[in-house]
């Protein structure tokens, strides 16, 4: 598969976030480098939902600079695909339906709707299940297909929000290698919110921590058994004292 367009930087410089009155995050300085997997992990309520939301346009930020590639970020935009929790299917549309929403948005013709549909099922291994309904497939299924609608248009930057969060241990464990596996090639920009480290560790090049500010470098080769080695374990520990920093 042809590889997509390159993924977009996003830079925070000295923002409050969060809603008029109510701030959640303040003096906040981050830069997303094109192409990254940057993994942000704060305790609960820090306000790492509301970055997302900042980053995707959704929700402006109080005070501050927010910008994708030096330009500012005012509102949502195609080129940034935005994956919750909650798999926000169509529960009307069948499974390849809700992948060619986005395609149909775009003004893409039926033919390659249908074959760019195609193409990202059979990546993410639901190319059988194309005619189904939402509610006839699984939990993890629908994470899928929701993984494949967010790349099927080709983003340049994805921000996921906790998506595999209601999944349990094995499907979730596959979730992260099958995100892996098809963002290899894309170029997109990815920043993705968890309150699980080893899912922080294992996904991201980075991992940013908004209780401290810190935006640490993970060890590589991306592998399972590296949990071991003595650099991850430093690295994990840090994280996990970070999380505890606002309890």
């Amino acid at each position: 598969m042809t590889a997509g367009p390159h993924g977009v930087r996003l830079t925070l410089r000295d923002v409050t976030l969060g809603r008029a009155g109510v701030p959640v995050l303040e003096g906040v300085d981050l830069d997303v480098v094109p192409g990254e997997i940057l993994t942000v992990v704060g305790p609960s309520g820090c306000g790492k939902s509301t970055l997302l939301r900042t980053l995707a346009g959704l929700l402006p930020a109080l005070d501050g600079e927010v910008s994708q590639d030096g330009e500012p970020v005012t509102a949502p935009r195609a080129e940034r695909a935005l994956v919750f929790q909650d798999d926000a299917l169509l529960p009307w549309r069948t499974v390849r339906a809700n992948v060619e929403l986005p395609l149909a948005i775009q003004g893409a013709g039926r033919a390659e709707r249908r074959e760019r549909a195609a193409s990202w099922l059979a990546r993410v291994g639901l190319e059988e299940h194309a005619t189904k309904l939402p509610h006839r497939i699984s939990g993890g299924q629908r994470q899928r297909v929701q993984l494949a609608r967010a790349l099927a248009a080709g983003p340049r930057a994805v921000l996921m929000d906790e998506p595999f969060g209601a999944l349990d241990a094995q499907t979730r464990a596959g979730m992260q290698q099958l995100l892996v596996d098809v963002l290899r090639g894309t170029g997109a920009t990815v920043v993705f919110v968890t309150h699980d480290v080893d899912e922080a560790l294992f996904l991201g090049d980075r991992v940013a921590l908004l209780s401290t500010g810190r935006v640490l470098t993970v060890p590589r080769p991306r592998e399972r058994a590296a949990h071991a080695d003595p650099a991850t374990v430093a690295l994990r520990r840090q994280v996990l004292e970070s999380l505890t920093t606002l309890s």
